[in-house]
């Protein structure tokens, strides 16, 4: 599972001589390798379990992050990779609400980072049909050089936060000369005047009430992929075939969504080409 922004990640690895077998290194480095491409290289220990190292790493960046380890004495090498949420990871439900749904009791906590996980995948997937939910600060960049309407490509747009030139000498614009169609996306200058490009867009997109309908959808979506991961253990439904079987899937959309969450978010869903 993700590790939190701020959090520490235990990264742990056995040193193996050419036989296979666990031993005791002369020495062991960890060297982890940031998304920007920085490196640092936490200090490694053995446990007191023979020829199994860890170190610890306070995360500091969000992204995809890789761990080299090196052993000598004998000579062994290992390679891992963990990634870091950003800090305010998109979650369409509380994680109270989420364990709800799937009847685990509140005071049982020991797949809490797996239920996270899959309703951040949720969030995704209602995404996909509606647009943003949880609301957050886009930037784009269109190339348009000349255009009466630009239209943003993430919707529904709450607020256009600024709009400035990519290039020098470029032309900025005031966010409160220009006029924003939150559901569609588009923006204009008052009085019919062109904008001039190419400019970032800097805007907040999102909902700022969630709608029973989508809410209902994403439980059932979680549900879902929490089944799929559950068969045979607590946690599975039962149920038969229809259209919320695991095995069954949906014409062109395989077995991540089921029809019932679709006809609920079919109100609010993107119109073909928007995103």
């Amino acid at each position: 599972m993700p590790f939190d922004l701020g959090a520490t990640a235990r990264l742990t690895a056995q040193c193996l001589d050419p036989d296979g077998t666990p031993a005791t290194a002369g020495t062991a480095t960890v060297t982890v390798t940031l998304p920007d491409g920085t490196t640092v290289t936490p200090a490694a220990a053995e446990t007191s379990t023979a020829g199994t190292y860890q170190a610890d790493h306070v995360t500091t960046a969000a992204g995809r992050h890789t761990v080299r380890w090196v052993f000598t004495g004998p000579a062994h090498a290992y390679t891992d990779v963990f990634d870091v949420q950003e800090e305010a990871p998109p979650a369409i439900l509380s994680l109270a609400d989420a364990k709800k749904h799937l009847n685990i009791p509140a005071d049982d906590t020991s797949e809490d980072e797996e239920v996270r996980f899959w309703n951040v995948a949720t969030t995704r997937a209602v995404e996909y049909f509606t647009g943003p939910i949880v609301p957050r600060t886009i930037t784009e960049t269109h190339t348009e050089h000349r255009a009466r309407v630009v239209v943003l490509r993430h919707t529904p747009v709450l607020a256009l936060v600024s709009v400035e030139p990519t290039q020098q000498g470029g032309t900025a614009y005031d966010v409160g000369d220009l006029v924003l169609d939150g559901e569609t996306g588009e923006v204009s200058l008052y009085g019919a005047g062109l904008l001039y490009g190419p400019l970032q867009y800097v805007y907040r997109a999102g909902r700022l009430v969630v709608s029973e309908n989508i809410s209902a959808g994403a439980r059932i979506i979680l549900q879902h992929l929490w089944r799929t991961q559950r068969a045979g253990r607590r946690g599975a439904l039962p149920g038969g075939a229809q259209d919320y079987s695991v095995t069954e899937p949906i014409p062109g959309l395989g077995y991540a969504i089921p029809n019932r969450a679709l006809n609920l978010l079919e109100p609010d869903r993107l119109p073909p080409g928007v995103a």
